[in-house]
């Protein structure tokens, strides 16, 4: 049998999770899980971005990450609006809607994140996926560090 990695979009929150008191238990069992092969990590530009005013300890951290660039596309911006549209979130939140939107049409197994308001709640979940399939996208697995130390 073959033992496929499972590839995963990390967030921002992720990243900043391995230095944040509240998160970076269940955060460093996930770069655990990483750093042994288990998982495949993608990060979009956008996170990138959001991280050039992090403190430098994080900016650092990602620079020691192995992980693979995804480039947020106009159909992701488009995908992003829809999730708006439709009041999945408000405009306000157009980044987090870009990160659902860019690891939808990545193909990733995972979306990780430690956003529960915008992005880890089951309502919002099933809200992001029906938007999804109503433009003819494929649903997204979308789950926090804590939750893929179980998998």
């Amino acid at each position: 049998m073959i033992n496929k990695a499972m590839s995963l979009y990390l967030d921002t929150s992720v990243i900043g999770g391995y230095f944040d008191k509240e998160f970076e238990q269940d955060t460093r069992a996930l770069f655990e899980k990483i750093k042994e092969g288990e998982y495949i990590v993608f990060i979009s530009d956008l996170v990138k971005s959001e991280l050039e005013n992090a403190p430098e300890k994080v900016r650092n951290f990602l620079n020691n990450l192995q992980y693979q660039l995804i480039e947020v596309s106009q159909e992701s911006k488009n995908l992003a609006a829809e999730y708006i549209k439709e009041g999945v979130v408000g405009q306000t939140n157009q980044e987090d809607c870009i990160h659902i939107a860019t690891a939808t049409l990545s193909g990733v197994d995972f979306l990780v994140s430690w956003n529960f308001k915008h992005i880890v709640n089951v309502k919002r979940i099933r809200t992001y996926n029906s938007v999804n399939m109503k433009n003819g996208y494929r649903s997204l697995e979308i789950r926090s560090p804590k939750d893929m130390g179980v998998l």
